[in-house]
């Protein structure tokens, strides 16, 4: 094959290994952990690199790709069937609630060329966050502190801190009050 016509992954030897380990690992003990497991699972995902408080809610349905991507602060939850595709760096802060089915993707390609480059741009959740059930989260999306996005809605871009937002695209529908 001519070297031009060859596909060169973007992930490295080692990016392959810590994935298929992982895999493993989420397919079995950390998906079939009892279900008030929490720290079982929160350990496992320490193991793999993830910085996760031990006050965290992870659910055992949760699917993490490249946990070493991935950190929490305290009190924050990832519900059911929540997918976190970590391929760039996920922060979550504190207090945070991602509900059940709701999508993170930080990870991407960049259209513009014609191989389609993967892209791994970061998301971030800060402090007091709420992503609501089914809810996606795109790539290089920074939702501030204290907002909320709705029930199926699709943030493609950053989110004003202290606001809801609903619909596709995500659109702000009303101010929170900030607690005191």
């Amino acid at each position: 094959m001519p070297p031009e016509n060859r596909h060169v992954s973007p992930y490295s030897t080692k990016e392959k290994t810590g994935r298929l380990l992982w895999a493993v690992v989420q397919a079995t003990v950390f998906r079939f952990s009892f279900h008030t497991c929490n720290r079982w699972r929160i350990f496992l995902l320490n193991v793999f690199g993830a910085k996760v408080h031990s006050s965290c809610i992870i659910r055992r349905s949760v699917r993490v790709t490249c946990p070493w991507n991935l950190s929490m602060g305290r009190n924050s939850c990832l519900g059911d069937e929540v997918i976190a595709y970590c391929l760039g760096t996920m922060t979550i802060g504190e207090r945070v609630s991602v509900s059940q089915h709701a999508h993170l993707c930080a990870g991407s390609h960049d259209y513009t060329k014609q191989e389609l480059p993967l892209l791994r741009p970061p998301i971030t959740l800060n402090n007091d966050v709420w992503v609501a059930a089914d809810a996606f989260v795109g790539p290089n999306v920074v939702i501030g502190e204290g907002a909320i996005l709705g029930a199926r809605a699709v943030a493609m871009k950053s989110l004003d801190a202290w606001t809801i937002y609903v619909g596709n695209p995500a659109k702000p529908v009303k101010s929170r009050e900030i607690p005191s």
